[in-house]
């Protein structure tokens, strides 16, 4: 831990609800002491300073949802591909992350598991990105709706399988499409374990997420990508029509979700719907990012380096390689929020509560970090006035 205590002044601090003018960050041990106006806090003797040059001093971001990068995907199943990854998503801002399984072989999602909880145990600053825990994310899928996740990879739940899974200690997200013969089952077991549990790649209907919701599910991973609608449901159950994932999670109070801010995913007005139907409290900012983050255009595999399925990075986003869709995204989530602010109504505050407390709030680390507040870790970016990253912070030690 840093031995001096840490002082970030000359900008304006960004708060969940407000900005502080000329505001000003102490922080000891790694921790936040205090925040406030400049004039109205002291300055520590002996502190180390940071200056913000104008700019903005704001929290550390927190990704739920993000499968890689720097050449490097989680499913690789090793501690080395864990830093890396967690490096490159420091650098774009994100101070705490939840890295995210794919589909995939038994024993590929056991390394994954494994790795991370090594990483998570031996963590240093020199790490990047904190490993919050994991995001169970894939085999679970609807066949129909795999995406760009490897086919041959996805199954039904088993609970003899996701069990030791989950006395592994390391996940704190679970996914699992809500149509499935198990589902119910597999909800239940997670919320009891305290994760947050999500409903995704799936073609569900309203009445199985409302089966889902009482089993527990209360978060669908990225609005409207690989995700039911009322024509959709049409085709699978027939008449009459039933509403889908869409309509359920924005009518249901309890439920939150998350977008894909990158200007390509979601189209501005879509991302403007999403916010004013759950609002910033509801509503996450996440990467989905791969292995191709800060890589040059090219051929990468999603998934296990070994057999995970080919997709195109040209250097915006994933695509697959006939074209037919996109597959994933290879920016960070500095670009989220900075999307977000620029294309949506969303204040200053709420873009970037989007992508630091409500993902803690609904993880349940918000004791710990997601906001700029006293007794905290000191997970704290310097951003310019474009919120572009310039400094970067995990503990009160600059990444």
């Amino acid at each position: 831990m840093p031995a001096r205590p840490l002082v970030f002044l000359h900008g304006t601090v960004i708060l969940p609800d407000r900005t502080i003018e000329d505001g000003a960050v102490v922080c000891r041990g790694g921790r936040i002491s205090a925040v406030g106006a400049r004039e109205d806090l002291k300055v520590p003797k002996g502190a180390e300073t940071v200056d913000a040059k104008g700019g903005y001093i704001g929290p550390g971001y927190i990704d739920i949802h993000v499968h890689g990068g720097g050449g490097a995907d989680y499913m690789d199943g090793t501690v080395e591909a864990v830093k890396t990854a967690n490096r490159v998503h420091a650098r774009h801002g994100t101070t705490s992350i939840f890295p995210t399984t794919t589909t995939g072989s038994r024993e590929q999602i056991v390394a994954m598991l494994k790795s991370c909880k090594s990483a998570q145990k031996n963590w240093k600053p020199g790490d990047g990105a904190y490993t919050a825990g994991v995001h169970f994310y894939g085999p679970y899928f609807a066949p129909e709706k795999v995406g760009c996740h490897l086919k041959s990879g996805r199954r039904d739940p088993d609970p003899a399988e996701y069990r030791k899974d989950f006395d592994l200690g390391i996940i704190k997200v679970a996914t699992c499409a809500a149509e499935l013969p198990g589902a119910e089952a597999f909800y239940r077991e997670a919320a009891r374990r305290g994760y947050l549990v999500t409903c995704g790649h799936s073609d569900s209907s309203w009445s199985e997420m409302a089966r889902a919701y009482r089993a527990g599910m209360r978060h669908v991973d990225h609005f409207w990508c690989a995700m039911s609608s009322v024509p959709s449901i049409r085709l699978r159950l027939r008449e009459p029509m039933q509403g889908s994932m869409e309509q359920f999670t924005l009518f249901t109070e309890g439920m939150s979700t998350e977008v894909i801010a990158d200007g390509i995913h979601l189209s501005p007005e879509l991302l403007e719907y999403a916010l004013r139907m759950k609002g910033a409290e509801r509503l996450l900012l996440v990467t989905d990012a791969n292995r191709a983050v800060d890589m040059p255009p090219g051929r990468y595999r999603f998934g296990c380096k070994t057999d995970g399925s080919w997709f195109v990075s040209n250097g915006k986003v994933g695509i697959n390689p006939d074209g037919t869709g996109l597959a994933s995204t290879v920016v960070g989530m500095d670009t989220m929020v900075r999307i977000m602010k620029r294309n949506t109504t969303a204040t200053l505050p709420e873009a970037v509560r989007m992508g630091s407390l409500t993902p803690a709030e609904r993880t349940g680390i918000a004791h710990e970090t997601g906001s700029l507040d006293v007794g905290k870790r000191a997970d704290i970016l310097v951003l310019d006035r474009n919120l572009a990253v310039k400094r970067v912070f995990v503990r009160g030690t600059e990444f």
